[in-house]
């Protein structure tokens, strides 16, 4: 009879061996860091008003019932797991992130966040990217602790990784109040000038922390939206000022991506022009099926774009009519259009490549 000390060890390597099979042959992992266009639920256990857990958000997801992301049904990252033939990541706070669930990846986005620590501290109690890297570096040691450091660095290094920050550096930080701390210390380029030197160092502390494959998404046409034409338009023209913002940011973004590429002797990082994305169903809804592109479906006000999206704003009855789902997001309809262009799109919406050609290029 096999003593208890031996019996232990053979269930131990049995364990290990398992889940060391299912990384091997599963799809690759996946890893989200950002803001709301890609939070699926941590801002539900945190104390902020960055919230999207009530309805009618997730009005059009399969259960019908509100999940945190800020969307009527899926966001990005989900559609991006189902392109890659993966479950949708859990949000790194949820409970139910362990075992083998572990080996998926995980979502470690938080609604309100920017590149830089002072945007979004109206939302008080969110992730900023500091503690959204921490956590990454938590979850390295969870899994190592399930199937060894080896081959958790292969699943880190293999895995494709998503990061969407930028937007709420300017909506609420330099852009949030007439007079902002920001704008006095900065005109509109030296700003983004700067927060774009501040992802730099993001970027790089990812790459240091095993990221291999990023992608990097830049800011939509932030002047655009319901809620800057609800409190800045003219004429229902895009805003000036916020347009001008996105206009500045993406290129110096894919510059920035660029040199990062050479520095580092491969293409690490991958930029996708979210302006340029969203810019042609936004200036030709009807070409996308879309009856509009400047009411969000839920909200108040001029545009539906004052406020917050309730259960007592106005709601519209075909979400997949609409370009925007609330006065800040797109509806789960555009966000399959954009989530289409990150696969497919040429050089003109991704550089150095799109996401087809990097899972090509990763299955050879």
């Amino acid at each position: 009879m096999p003593s208890p000390f031996f019996a232990t060890i053979f269930l131990l390597v049995l364990f290990i061996g398992t889940f060391v099979s299912c990384t091997e042959g599963a799809p690759r992992a996946f890893f989200v860091f950002g803001d709301s266009l890609v939070d699926n639920g941590n801002n539900n256990y945190l104390l902020t008003s960055a919230r999207a857990d009530s309805p009618p958000y997730g009005i059009d997801y399969p259960t019908h019932r509100p999940t945190g992301r800020f969307s009527n049904g899926f966001n990005i990252p989900d559609l991006i797991s189902q392109e890659l033939g993966a479950e949708a990541t859990l949000p790194y706070l949820d409970p139910e992130l362990t075992g083998d669930k572990l080996l998926v990846g995980a979502n470690f986005a938080s609604a309100g966040i920017g590149i830089l620590n002072d945007t979004g501290i109206q939302f008080a109690n969110i992730i900023r990217i500091s503690t959204q890297l921490q956590n990454f570096e938590q979850y390295q040691a969870r899994v190592s602790a399930l199937i060894g450091e080896e081959q958790t660095e292969r699943l880190v290094n293999g895995a494709l990784v998503l990061i969407t920050l930028g937007g709420n550096d300017y909506v609420n930080n330099y852009f949030f109040t007439p007079v902002s701390a920001r704008r006095l210390q900065y005109n509109l380029q030296d700003f983004s000038v700067y927060i774009i030197s501040e992802y730099r160092k993001i970027l790089m502390r990812l790459y240091d922390l095993g990221a291999r494959r990023v992608l990097v998404t830049g800011s939509g046409p932030l002047g655009c939206v319901p809620s800057s034409l609800a409190s800045r338009s003219v004429n229902g023209e895009c805003a000036e000022e916020p347009q001008r913002a996105s206009a500045i940011f993406n290129p110096l973004l894919v510059q920035m991506i660029q040199g990062l590429n050479q520095e580092l002797g491969s293409d690490i990082f991958v930029a996708a022009n979210a302006m340029e994305m969203q810019t042609d169903f936004i200036t030709n809804p009807q070409a996308f099926g879309f009856v509009t592109s400047k009411i969000a479906c839920c909200g108040q006000g001029p545009y539906n774009g004052i406020g917050i999206c309730t259960a007592s704003s106005n709601l519209c009855p075909n979400r997949d009519l609409y370009a925007f789902w609330d006065p800040f997001h797109p509806s789960e309809r555009a966000n399959k259009i954009i989530v289409q262009t990150l696969f497919t799109g040429s050089d003109k919406y991704m550089t150095p490549m799109n996401l087809s050609t990097i899972m090509a290029i990763d299955s050879l």
